[in-house]
């Protein structure tokens, strides 16, 4: 996982609630074995003249703007990778699914909670918006509106730590522990 940095892009929007994970990224596309090639198949069922994904206007923008409930559904991580693939680094919304926001951290793709007066006025920006997590701001038109996350997963992503990472990070504390708790062989 790369470690997070300062985005600054336009704003893709798509301010619908409840959008699910099954329209993110449809069940047929679940058999790949790898994390990339999904970003052709983000919201495939929805594609084509007149959304928003395929208007030239938001070509190469790095971060969604999307409603309340965001990735709600099943849990399918594939749901982070199609919007990763596809090249977002950054989702804002009001609230997005619990097992959505945790598939978010454990993938490197940032969520970011804002309230809905501050949601509206992202959804509507043409102005490039910037997105610091080490401040922890989302800046646009010269005006830094906060955000919170917590300290864990603040970290995790600003140091691009995956599970693995992580767990390897304290490869002597288990090496040591499983030497310690060794129990003989019975043979």
């Amino acid at each position: 996982m790369k470690p997070y940095s300062m985005v600054r892009s336009i704003v893709t929007p798509l301010p619908e609630p409840n959008v699910d994970t099954d329209q993110i990224i449809p069940k047929q596309f679940l058999k790949m074995v790898t994390r990339q090639g999904f970003g052709k198949y983000l919201f495939y069922d929805r594609r084509g003249p007149g959304f928003v994904l395929d208007n030239p206007r938001y070509a190469g923008s790095r971060i969604l703007a999307a409603g309340d409930n965001f990735g709600c559904g099943s849990s399918r991580e594939h749901a982070v990778w199609a919007l990763q693939d596809f090249g977002f680094d950054v989702v804002v919304s009001t609230s997005f699914a619990d097992i959505f926001y945790s598939n978010c951290i454990k993938n490197g793709l940032l969520p970011v909670r804002l309230p809905a007066a501050d949601m509206q006025i992202v959804i509507e920006s043409a102005e490039p918006v910037s997105v610091d997590l080490e401040s922890r701001t989302l800046t646009l038109q010269r005006r830094a509106i906060p955000f919170t996350i917590e300290q864990h997963h603040r970290m995790v992503l600003l140091e691009g730590l995956d599970d693995i990472t992580r767990t390897l990070q304290h490869e002597d504390l288990i090496s040591a522990f499983e030497q310690n708790s060794a129990v003989p062989s019975v043979l």
